[in-house]
């Protein structure tokens, strides 16, 4: 198969990317940080073609259109996923680049495409567990969940031949730059607040697991021409535990501080208004990014299993010790 990845720089783009390699596909992947691209071809198992692109530049939609021709699909991965930016950044790295995405599989015929959203569309502030990828929508809670609905919204319009869109919840390995990152950085210099006692109910899914199922998304026959799958290890697991592994994989202490709730939340209110009013620099903790380690969140994903035939590569406990292997020999490399 020939492939294009879109954001083939990322965490889970150049992950995409190895998979594709090792399975023998013909790779080329797009981005606009050439350190990160020389890195992504440096540890391919393959050879694999660099595409310099910047999603929602002026000449982002004919370089992808022409890149693609005689292409067999579309990885879409290219996304700011972040709990803090503009609506603007939102806009033009979620929304515009789907839109480039869907002009090049309409203009080539590209047979299918299979485009990364997020569970973030699910969450309200409230407790949920087993959510389906029927149930209605909530509002969005913040722009990043806004852009990555619409962006839906674009490719249920668009009508292609075959669309696979996943929602992978929290996904962390090597590479990672969000998720495990943030709360590395906590736990390496203070207390890690635990809110309504660190009972949240989380859903993880390693990014081996996350290529595994892009995997299927590719190859196996497709019900109908638009598909839409939860996806996640399926063993969701306390914050408070989640913690304690993380500290026993990643060799760091673990000190935790209990808070109400609505403190935290009224602190990271005053933070955000604040950083609004500044610089606009995303302020240490986010209403957003506090919520989702207070309020359980768990995904079916009975539809993937049964359809795609989708069962996790790796285990969650694995995952987290893969994880923090890299992690530790990365800080053993620093100065």
């Amino acid at each position: 198969m020939k492939i294009l990845v879109t954001g083939g720089t990322g965490f889970i783009g150049r992950h995409l990317v190895w998979k594709l390699a090792a399975e023998g596909c013909e790779v080329q992947f797009s981005g606009r940080n050439p350190e990160a691209a020389a890195q992504v071809i440096a540890h391919s198992p393959a050879p694999v073609r660099w595409l310099p692109l910047e999603h929602g530049s002026p000449l982002a939609k004919r370089l992808l259109a022409d890149a693609s021709r005689e292409h067999d699909a579309i990885v879409h991965c290219a996304a700011l996923s972040s709990p803090w930016g503009s609506p603007q950044a939102f806009a033009r790295a979620n929304l515009d680049s789907t839109a480039e995405v869907i002009h090049a599989c309409g203009k080539n015929r590209i047979p299918r495409l299979v485009h990364i959203s997020t569970p973030s569309l699910y969450f309200n502030f409230s407790d949920r567990l087993g959510i389906r990828e029927d149930q209605p929508l909530p509002p969005p809670v913040n722009d990043y969940a806004r852009s990555k609905a619409q962006a839906e919204t674009l490719l249920a319009d668009a009508k292609l031949p075959e669309c696979v869109i996943l929602r992978p919840r929290a996904v962390f390995g090597p590479w990672d730059a969000t998720l495990m990152p943030r709360l590395l950085r906590v736990m390496q210099r203070g207390a890690i607040p635990l809110m309504r006692g660190g009972q949240a109910q989380l859903d993880l899914t390693c990014v081996d697991n996350l290529v595994h199922a892009v995997w299927l998304a590719l190859t196996r026959p497709l019900p109908r021409p638009l598909c839409v799958y939860n996806l996640s290890n399926g063993t969701p697991l306390a914050f408070k535990d989640l913690l304690q592994q993380m500290a026993e994989h990643f060799r760091l202490p673990l000190r935790t501080r209990r808070l109400p709730w609505p403190l935290v939340h009224g602190l990271a209110r005053l933070l955000e208004l604040k950083a609004r009013l500044g610089n606009g620099a995303e302020p240490l903790i986010t209403r957003y990014g506090a919520g989702v380690l207070a309020f359980s969140q768990t995904l079916d994903i009975s539809a993937i299993q049964r359809e795609l035939g989708y069962h996790p590569v790796i285990s969650q406990d694995q995952g987290i010790a893969q994880h923090a292997q890299w992690w530790l020999a990365q800080q053993r490399q620093k100065p």
